[in-house]
């Protein structure tokens, strides 16, 4: 189960607990700052369970956000090819000519975002949040998805063209201030509410929140009718909006990639977002929280 791991400005995590009948523990990639809970589950037990609490302070990120800078060596992590986000090849090619003419980091962004927006769509029979493989995407020019598609085609984009970027991997909480049904979760379930989300680092701005995804699915699931301009009268704030900033009703886990869960059997993931399980025959179906039986809520409490 993964807890939330994110500490900034806009995020405080105030602690976790647990309860299982297994053996529960609380336990991290090692190497890219994920923390889990992970319980091993002895053979012959009726009724496994595990039931985790994370409290967590989250805030809205806005443009005029103080600028904190960051280390060398986390700007490098956010240049770095991955499994699922190579920067070189079809995607440095793409990244390239997406960017043409624009000399500033912040105008390469702003390329980037409006190619991914342009070019890419949300298409909601994708299991899950999808699964990133942004070359496939490329290659094939099937560039429907969802968020962790077009976020991480976005963020492969902007890191083939030297911008340090990354996904941020949460779960939506409460609904959006701005009545969009898309942009928030409206049910006290929120076992489909996983969302990933990006960030950039700019030089005069520092990290700096995006989310070309949600651009994108509002677009299409927002009304039943498919809304294809930017411009459309419901489409421009989100549009303008999501370049820069973001809600606060959503909890952020980790920014990791190539994950090797400890004791896991398994290879590594492309992300961790979900609960997980895995048995002698393989993993659970993550994405199928009625047979795989999981429950995730949420409730606000007053700061």
């Amino acid at each position: 189960m993964p807890l939330p791991s994110v500490q900034t400005g806009w995020q405080l995590p105030l602690g976790d607990r647990f309860a299982s009948n297994g053996q529960a523990r609380i336990v991290t990639d090692g190497a890219q700052g994920v923390r889990l809970v992970a319980v091993d589950f002895a053979g012959g037990l009726p009724q496994p369970f595990v039931e985790v609490t994370s409290r967590v302070r989250t805030q809205s990120r806005t443009p005029g956000a103080q600028r904190v800078p960051d280390d060398a060596s986390t700007l490098r992590e956010a240049l770095r090819p991955t499994r699922l986000l190579p920067t070189d090849g079809i995607v440095r090619e793409t990244a390239l000519q997406a960017t043409r003419g624009a000399r500033s980091d912040e105008a390469k962004v702003r390329a980037l975002y409006d190619w991914v927006v342009v070019n890419a769509w949300r298409e909601p029979e994708v299991k899950g949040c999808g699964e990133g493989d942004i070359k496939t995407m490329l290659e094939t020019g099937n560039l429907g998805g969802k968020c962790a598609d077009i976020n991480a085609l976005f963020v492969g984009l902007c890191r083939a063209v030297g911008v340090p970027a990354r996904d941020v991997y949460g779960i939506r909480l409460a609904p959006s201030a701005f009545g969009y049904k898309q942009l928030g979760s409206g049910s006290a379930r929120l076992s489909g509410a996983q969302h990933c989300r990006a960030e950039v680092y700019l030089q005069a701005r520092g990290w700096t929140a995006m989310d070309p995804a949600d651009v994108a699915k509002v677009m299409r699931q927002e009304t039943p009718a498919w809304i294809k301009r930017t411009d459309d009268p419901l489409i421009a704030p989100v549009y303008a909006g999501l370049f820069g900033a973001w809600e606060g009703n959503w909890m952020a886990y980790n920014t990791a990639h190539d994950v090797k869960l400890p004791g896991s059997a398994g290879d590594a993931l492309g992300f961790v977002m979900y609960p997980m399980a895995e048995d002698a025959d393989g993993w659970l179906d993550q994405y199928d929280p009625a047979t795989f039986t999981y429950v995730i809520s949420a409730r606000e409490v007053s700061a």
